[in-house]
């Protein structure tokens, strides 16, 4: 996983911490939600990157490349 890749998946993440904390103490629970969603597209992103760069390292393996 690229360094930009990370960068931007910890920004999803942070985005959707304050969005969920902000809608938690103003009782805005749409935005509570949103940012709940925000927070699991960016697990999600996370792992298939993390899935990605396991097969890669398994295939380098294998093959030498």
């Amino acid at each position: 996983m690229g360094v930009a890749d990370k960068a931007s998946h910890k920004a999803e993440d942070l985005k959707g911490k304050i969005k969920k904390g902000t809608g938690k103490v103003t009782g805005n629970k749409r935005l509570e939600a949103e940012g709940q969603s925000d927070q699991a597209k960016s697990a999600v992103k996370d792992a298939g990157e993390k899935i990605k760069d396991a097969a890669a390292k398994v295939k380098h393996a294998l093959t030498g490349h």
